[in-house]
């Protein structure tokens, strides 16, 4: 069987040559990878294989120009038309090859001729699936020029629509156009002459948080500042106060220097004294020379005071006190200290009571007459008045004497004795509370914590001294405090050094109070009833109303219902007022008084007394 004329194959191989099955197994493995490869590989001219039709379209217009005639296209579609292609080719000379080197003559030879045309038709039948491929890609070819020079020309005639458009419809657009731009011009020149001087909003926010934090820390500054200018007149004031004290404690000692005289011999005073020398020891326990010379005077007082029978009447005129209102002479029940503390605790007992069923307080020496007419008679009721006056002006070393004759003579106002009671009192109270066993004794610790519950405005010294106090006579070493034993007197009235030294700093804090008052009020030479309550206010923050408004009548003696009536006072009358009455503090220390009494010790305190 011969191949078409077309193909022009060669003769097949000779089937005896001993590589002939292998070649004819390979040639159908080869047959489709080469049919797949090949149709990607170029040609030798560099075009794209136009095998198999299928083929990737990317060539297909090769050097078209837009809008050709038909004529063009046609012989466009002529010059596409390639030969044989190259696989083909490859593939019938290896053929031929092989059936050139087939050895005919022997057996199977007419076995391998029809396995050969058996190639031949395959071989002839691919070259027609190509060819018909061939044709398909090139009526591919020609419709897809078609539809882009279609396209083409449908972008011309837009381009030519575009310029044939309406020249009046364009001139008028572009009038309005410049018309927006005028007045976008103009709106934008006004917004530059408007805002040319305006910054964006946050810069202005950056800029204002930077100026509030600098002005709080102007401010902090600035009360620092202050705080330091009030320190500073503060100690400014200090020295001078401790300028004019130095001068005046150096004319002092100048003074004592010229006119001292050497220390006397207390000792010798023991054999004048009724008791001797044990009863002297006791009596100068603990006393100054100023105190020692009162004790002196009060026993050779005491001894002229026996001795006489009567006391002249002082007569009945106005200006004698109520309870010495006597003409002619007074018989003298010669009473020793004892008895007459006795019968001082009794006034006290039964004024206390008058008063609360009253609901006033009412005059000491009124009183004081009345009870004694009340007990003794109005007859003998001089007697005792004398008697008692005379004993405790002369007493003076004695505390409740003392105090009762102040009261009784106007130089102290009742309330002292009334507070420094309520303040003893309270203090028990609190010790009391603390002795959860009812024994009597507290630890030193349970003793502090007390001390500290009723006294909270006292500093650590001071509750230091009172538990040094407490402890004067204690021999034990145990750590214990009889806190009962401190509040104990002897049969002439004398308290404890405990209660000694409350009264003592009670004194002290009332001076340091009064101090801070003057201060407060300057170097006015008098004071008005505002002035003094803004005084109070201003040294003392916690101040109750009530406490305030008792101050300023103690001060101005007159009730609230008369300060619109009361004028000015000198400063002076103010203080020695209030240090004759129970004034203290209420509340904490403000800050600026507790740092001007920190810098400097305070030398004023017995300037009050």
């Amino acid at each position: 069987m011969a191949l078409a004329p077309s193909l022009g194959a060669p003769s097949l191989p000779s089937p005896e040559t001993p590589n002939y099955q292998i070649q004819i197994g390979s040639l159908k493995r080869i047959l489709p990878k080469k049919r797949k490869t090949l149709a990607y590989r170029f040609s030798v001219g560099g075009r794209l294989s136009t095998w198999p039709a299928y083929a990737s379209g990317q060539a297909i217009l090769q050097s078209r120009k837009p809008c050709c005639s038909p004529e063009g296209r046609s012989k466009k579609q002529a010059s596409l038309t390639i030969a044989k292609p190259r696989y083909l080719e490859e593939l019938e000379c290896y053929l031929r090859k092989e059936l050139q080197s087939l050895d005919l003559t022997k057996e199977n030879a007419q076995e391998l001729k029809l396995q050969v045309n058996k190639l031949r038709k395959n071989v002839a039948k691919e070259y027609m699936r190509y060819i018909n491929e061939c044709d398909a890609r090139k009526l591919l070819l020609a419709d897809l020029n078609e539809m882009r020079n279609q396209q083409l020309e449908m972008s011309l005639r837009q381009v030519q629509e575009v310029k044939g458009e309406d020249l009046v419809k364009v001139t008028l657009a572009l009038k309005i156009a410049r018309q927006d731009l005028t007045k976008a011009q103009v709106e934008l020149n006004t917004m530059k002459a408007d805002y040319g001087d305006v910054v964006p909003r946050r810069d202005f926010e950056s800029q204002e948080k930077k100026y509030s934090d600098l002005f709080e820390k102007m401010q902090v500054l600035q009360k620092d500042f202050d705080d330091l200018q009030k320190e500073y007149d503060t100690l400014l004031e200090i020295h001078q106060e401790t300028v004019e004290e130095r001068d005046r404690f150096y004319n002092e000692l100048q003074q004592v220097q010229r006119s001292s005289t050497p220390r006397p011999d207390w000792a010798k005073c023991a054999e004048m004294i009724s008791g001797g020398p044990e009863r002297w020891s006791y009596l100068e326990e603990g006393k100054t020379s100023d105190q020692l010379v009162d004790v002196l005077l009060e026993e050779i007082g005491t001894g002229v005071l026996k001795e006489k029978d009567s006391f002249p009447g002082l007569g009945k005129g106005d200006k004698i006190p109520v309870y010495l209102r006597y003409e002619g002479q007074v018989k003298n029940k010669k009473l020793n200290k004892k008895d007459v503390v006795n019968i001082l605790k009794e006034i006290w007992k039964e004024k206390v009571s008058a008063d609360l069923q009253k609901g006033k307080q009412s005059s000491l020496p009124e009183f004081f007459l009345s009870y004694l007419q009340k007990r003794y008679g109005d007859s003998s009721a001089f007697e005792w008045a004398y008697t008692i006056y005379e004993n405790i002006k002369l007493y003076r070393s004695n505390e409740a004497m003392s105090l009762f004759y102040d009261i009784l003579s106007g130089k102290v106002d009742e309330g002292l004795y009334h507070g420094q009671n309520q303040l003893i009192a309270n203090l028990l109270k609190e010790l009391m509370a603390s002795d959860s066993s009812n024994s009597g004794t507290l630890t030193t610790e349970q003793f502090n914590l007390a001390l500290r519950a009723a006294f909270p405005l006292k500093s650590s010294d001071q509750i230091q001294e009172l538990i040094d106090a407490s402890r004067y006579k204690t021999e034990s070493t145990e750590d214990l405090i009889d806190y009962r034993s401190l509040f104990m007197e002897d049969e002439e009235g004398n308290a404890e050094p405990f209660i000694a030294k409350i009264r003592s700093q009670y004194a002290s804090e009332k001076q340091e109070y009064l101090r801070e008052l003057r201060n407060e009020l300057g170097h006015a030479p008098e004071v008005k009833v505002d002035e003094l309550k803004t005084a109070f206010c201003a040294i003392d923050p916690a101040i109750d109303d009530l406490t305030l408004d008792a101050y300023v009548c103690l001060a101005f003696q007159a009730s609230k219902e008369q300060w619109d009536q009361t004028g000015s006072l000198p400063v002076d009358t103010v203080v020695e007022r209030l240090l004759a009455g129970d004034t203290k503090r209420i509340g904490a220390l403000p800050e600026e008084i507790y740092t001007s009494r920190s810098l400097s010790e305070r030398g004023e305190a017995g300037a009050y007394a």
